[in-house]
């Protein structure tokens, strides 16, 4: 080839790498990868995904750092059906006591009463005292990057909206919490019943140690046993969490890694069945879809978060989910009175259950006390109580297409 063809040659292959280019930015947001294949998003290559996964895995140990009190050995023992990640029918207990003036008041270590120990000394328990009581059902991780990756505007946009399109009746509030990599920054909290994380980093440090028992860079303290010191049953020199690695290598980095590497759950394959598809036009029709929001975007790649420490990365960035919830605080009349990372106001509030996977579970609402989607849908009081008297008018063909639905997500 001639020195002029050989030009033309690269010229018309870096038009066409522009052209190509700006074709992709103009396409605009895409549907994000879902499905329960244990294989990655993107965010990272599968080597360093089946590691990270590993880590989530992984029993801890009396060596490693487990416990004095602890709920679980691993985070896959909370987080693992049908798949690694995804959700279970595992509760953690909460409780606390009514103050004065109706407030909140934890019992003395905290309103998480850890079920397990390494030492019976140790062991932690319900006092008599205590009248405030509730299960929290473990929620599913997957996909949970691409929440990680929403906009604040997004959810404060929606909750504007909510009473508007409700009459009033349904207003979902947003809280800002702490970002623990980011000292001093907030963002709006979107993980955890009660929206206690914005972070999936802080998340993964949290429940280290509050599910695990182990410290680490972000949250460096044992937990008491009923406010009583653990020191006495504790030989691993905190943090325990990998200290001689850099930040970014600790089992918190991997955690935060994996979740932000799944997948979000699929749809069943009966989603495309008649009684679904008319089960779907239902769910609209009552109203469901003003919490359970049905579609959200993702920020733009590039886009900084969590206090500045992450970069939305491509494989997360402008992509389209479905995860049927709005990720905002309601009461539907079954809050726990339980308050973690907001005010007094926020007792009786819980977060939304997405509704992605959930026919992968059989234990409904945040206790786990409901059994079938009847049940759940008729404990919706508060805000939802117009909802619900609208399922209640359904006729019994109705309810089986929107029962056919739900079992579909």
């Amino acid at each position: 080839m001639s020195a002029r063809g050989a030009f033309r040659y690269a010229l018309c292959a870096a038009l066409s790498l522009y052209l190509l280019t700006l074709a992709q930015a103009a396409s605009g947001p895409t549907e994000a990868p879902a499905a329960f294949d244990n294989q990655t998003n993107g965010f990272v290559t599968r080597i360093e995904f089946d590691k990270s996964r590993d880590e989530f895995e992984e029993n801890e140990t009396v060596e490693t750092g487990l416990g004095p009190v602890y709920n679980a050995a691993s985070c896959a023992a909370c987080h693992q059906n049908p798949v690694t990640g995804g959700i279970s029918q595992v509760t953690e207990l909460r409780a606390g006591y009514t103050g004065s003036g109706g407030s909140f008041v934890p019992p003395p270590g905290g309103s998480l009463i850890n079920d397990l120990a390494i030492d019976a000394r140790a062991q932690e328990y319900v006092p008599d005292s205590v009248n405030i009581r509730t299960l929290r059902t473990t929620l599913n991780v997957l996909g949970d990057g691409f929440v990680e990756a929403v906009d604040d505007a997004t959810f404060v946009a929606i909750a504007a909206q909510q009473p508007l399109l409700s009459g009033g009746q349904i207003a979902g509030q947003v809280i800002q919490v702490p970002v623990l990599e980011a000292a001093g920054q907030t963002r709006v909290g979107r993980f955890g019943w009660k929206n206690q994380h914005a972070s999936l980093l802080s998340f993964s440090a949290d429940a280290y140690l509050n599910e695990m028992g182990i410290t680490n860079r972000l949250v460096g303290e044992e937990n008491t046993s009923m406010g009583e010191s653990v020191a006495a049953y504790d030989t691993v020199a905190d943090p325990e969490d990998n200290p001689n690695k850099p930040e970014g290598m600790q089992d918190i980095d991997e955690f935060a890694t994996f979740m932000r590497a799944t997948k979000a759950p699929p749809r069943g394959s009966d989603a495309t069945s008649a009684d679904a598809v008319a089960g779907s036009a239902v769910f609209d029709q009552l109203g469901c879809n003003i919490c359970h929001v049905r579609t959200l975007t993702t920020a733009s790649a590039g886009t900084l978060i969590n206090g500045g420490t992450f970069a939305v990365p491509k494989a997360l960035g402008d992509k389209i989910i479905h995860p049927f919830g709005d990720f905002l605080l309601h009461d539907i009349g079954t809050g726990d009175g339980i308050v973690q990372n907001a005010g007094p106001t926020t007792a009786n509030l819980l977060r939304t259950a997405p509704l992605w996977g959930v026919r992968t579970r059989t234990r409904l609402m945040h206790d786990g006390q409901s059994l079938t989607f009847s049940e759940a849908i008729l404990r919706h009081g508060g805000e939802a109580a117009v909802v619900r008297a609208s399922f209640v008018g359904l006729s019994a063909h109705q309810k089986r297409q929107l029962y056919a639905f739900l079992a579909s997500l």
